[in-house]
């Protein structure tokens, strides 16, 4: 593997510029400007004092193959992650057939690493066939070639307590993480939109808060019970931030996800009846998003992850009832972050690599993710331009599906460079 010196460039956007040499799928070398050791023969990345961060790990994105390759294919989402500045994600596994056995966890896991631009990662699912109704195979996918860390039927909820007080205790055995979809699916049927005074107005079924927060609180309860680990995935009300800094103060190991566009979109998008919007969960008022971005600053949620859903044209461009929910976000998740919680002052650039990198790294298990910037560390890495900007179209991102709430939007900060151990993936906004 050749050597690339990384010249200029400012670790988590402190400091003077340094020198970071690239060698043998490690950082060989950190020193100032012109003064490491690098080879003639050493790729040169001109940063010119952009920000360096450890690669993001994304714990939450559809990459729909098997199945739907018409939306998306693990070579496209890859490629969507790499451009975004993500060198891990966690393939969810809703897809057709279903990834609640070995043969699928093992299929998705080989063509990622066919591919080679990210490390992809398949989530097992909980139940078989995401139906809610017997344990999948949690024990086979966790022994596999694809070493299944995280499970989750996400898109459906485990709302089956003894089931899902099942699945918890199972867990601590294996030492993975059960994800689960927060929605008690009784108090959302037919429900099309966040429960308030805009969808009551525009005729939309309400959709309320409580579905999700009565099922964090009873989830928290089983996973302190049984001693095990529990991630909740895509919150989006400002109760049940509360749930979970309460179940955090009892010292139940729950970490949280928030997604891109639940710190940055409200309600008010329903005006527009436009079903880009559509999403589970849905968007919230804006009293919830100030509290999600407090959280995530102080903590209570732990990361960042996408919840990346691409969707075919027939099944957006619909009626809003009709209409699949989920949007694109793996090339769009950074500014986002950058947009509403670095230019406001709640997070700092260590602060991102923490809740991008760092945090899902530690949440998922991952040894060689999220590492520290320094000597002898894996060369996952991100460099990022946090002066430039770009527009967001949908039809120019890599991903074959171009269903983003964002289309058109002015959004700061642009990705450089994604090195995937010492290996450049994407180099200013092209595959490599």
């Amino acid at each position: 593997m050749s050597e690339i010196l990384i010249t200029g460039a400012r670790l988590y956007g402190t400091g003077d510029p340094v020198d970071v040499l690239v060698a043998d799928g490690h950082i060989a070398e950190i020193a100032a400007v012109g003064a490491t050791a690098a080879p003639k023969s050493a790729r040169l990345l001109r940063a010119q004092g952009r920000v360096l961060l450890p690669g993001f790990v994304d714990l939450h994105t559809h990459l729909r193959e098997p199945g739907r390759e018409d939306t998306e294919t693990i070579e496209t989402g890859s490629a969507a992650a790499a451009l975004g500045g993500y060198t891990a994600v966690f393939a969810m596994a809703n897809t057709d057939p279903v990834a609640d056995n070995a043969v699928v966890v093992e299929h998705v896991w080989r063509r990622g690493r066919e591919v080679g631009l990210v490390d992809v990662h398949p989530v097992g699912a909980v139940t078989v066939g995401l139906a809610g109704e017997r344990l999948a195979e949690l024990g086979t996918m966790a022994k596999s070639a694809a070493g299944v860390r995280m499970f989750s039927d996400d898109g459906h909820c485990v709302s089956d307590p003894l089931l899902m007080r099942r699945a918890l205790e199972y867990s601590t055995a294996l030492d993975v993480v059960v994800a689960q979809h927060a929605e008690e699916p009784r108090l959302t049927v037919g429900a099309q939109a966040h429960e308030g005074e805009r969808a009551s107005r525009l005729g939309y079924a309400g959709w309320p808060s409580s579905a999700e927060e009565t099922i964090v609180a009873r989830d928290c309860l089983l996973a302190r019970h049984a001693g095990a680990r529990l991630h909740v995935c895509h919150v989006s009300t400002s109760g049940t931030v509360d749930v979970l800094s309460w179940a955090k103060e009892l010292g139940t190991d729950v970490s949280a996800e928030v997604t891109p566009h639940h710190l940055l979109l409200t309600d008010e998008r329903l005006a527009t009846y436009d079903p880009v919007n559509k999403v589970n969960p849905p968007l919230r008022a804006e009293r919830d998003v100030l509290a999600l971005r407090r959280a995530l600053a102080d903590g209570v949620l732990d990361c960042v992850a996408t919840d990346h859903a691409p969707h075919a044209p027939q099944d957006k461009d619909s009626e809003w009832a009709a209409a699949r929910p989920g949007m694109l976000g793996l090339q769009t998740a950074l500014s986002i972050v950058v947009e509403t919680m670095l230019r406001p002052g709640l997070l700092d650039w260590r602060g991102v690599a923490r809740v991008m990198s760092e945090r899902p790294a530690e949440i998922a298990g991952l040894p060689d993710q999220g590492r520290p910037l320094a000597q002898g560390e894996p060369a996952n890495l991100v460099l990022v331009d946090p002066d430039a900007e770009w527009t967001v179209r949908g039809g120019e991102l890599a991903s074959i599906a171009a269903n983003t709430p964002y289309e058109g939007m002015r959004l700061p900060a642009v990705v450089s460079a994604t090195l995937l151990r010492g290996r450049l993936t994407s180099l200013e906004g092209k595959i490599v």
